[in-house]
């Protein structure tokens, strides 16, 4: 396994609509990359990982919101099929560096998709695990959490990331 790199915001690949996953791309290389996923995910203390993140373009994304880390979650082609309910919870990203805030998401969802075996799964969720699931297919649509930000709050959070990335 492998730590991949996790593409930095504005990063203009952060912006590419994944495409689906065929049943025919899940081969050993396939399982290999989502492996990669999980093992950079934990190391960078992530919730969750959406393929995008880390250059692979398709459908795809990991997540575990277990404290002990022992519950790993991976769907492809993930679509949300219901909605209800509203919370604003503190959101942040491991392609968008020290930027944290408040976003408006569903309280409840309901997910479809498939695993890595291409049986159907549908999972029902809220709070934190809801919040995920919205956070990462929105990645899967070229969609960071910033964007459902005021342009104050954007402008402030890329002010805040170029300044980052000069003393880097």
């Amino acid at each position: 396994m492998a730590i991949l790199e996790i593409l930095q915001f504005p990063d203009p690949r952060l912006r590419t609509k994944a495409k689906p996953v065929a049943k025919d791309d899940v081969d050993a290389a396939f399982r290999a990359q989502v492996s990669d996923m999980y093992e950079t995910m934990y190391h960078a203390n992530g919730v969750g990982l959406a393929a995008t993140q880390v250059n692979i373009h398709v459908q795809l994304f990991t997540m575990d919101i277990s404290r002990e880390r022992d519950q790993p979650v991976c769907i492809l082609n993930p679509e949300i099929i219901h909605k209800e309910g509203i919370q604003y919870e503190s959101e942040g990203c491991l392609s968008v560096a020290e930027a944290y805030d408040k976003v408006e998401r569903a309280l409840k969802v309901k997910l479809r998709g498939v695993d890595l075996d291409f049986k159907p799964v549908e999972i029902e969720a809220e709070g934190l695990m809801a919040v995920c699931f919205q956070h990462e297919l929105d990645h899967l649509n070229g969609i960071l959490f910033i964007d459902h930000l005021s342009k104050l709050k954007q402008s402030r959070i890329r002010t805040k990331i170029e300044k980052i990335q000069r003393r880097d």
